[in-house]
């Protein structure tokens, strides 16, 4: 975590509340060392902004990791749906294979 870095992200969050970007640059920065300030920031950018599909990867990995493992399924099946709306086929790829690694673990 990287605190000038945070702060110039909510200093730019301040200019523009509406940004998806940068409240996913934002819940990136937290993941290791404050997950759960992490995981708000995730559920904001899956409530307010559901068709911005970096989220629905990073979210699951962190409900994962957060042993909700209920959620992560969710989100894993909601962003593969909305990558696939958005032809986003990379992310598509990436959130199928997380998904699938995430099911041969917990089965």
């Amino acid at each position: 975590m990287h605190a000038e870095r945070i702060s110039q992200l909510k200093k730019f969050l301040e200019d523009d509340p509406n940004d998806p970007f940068l409240l996913y640059a934002l819940a990136t920065e937290y993941v290791k060392e404050a997950p759960q300030t992490a995981l708000t920031y995730f559920e904001q950018l899956l409530l307010e902004h559901p068709d911005y599909v970096p989220t629905y990867y990073h979210a699951a990995a962190l409900y994962t990791d957060l042993d909700l493992q209920d959620k992560a399924e969710e989100v894993y099946k909601t962003g593969i749906i909305k990558a696939r709306q958005a032809g986003d086929s990379h992310a598509l790829r990436e959130l199928q294979t997380a998904y699938t690694n995430w099911q041969f673990e917990n089965d």
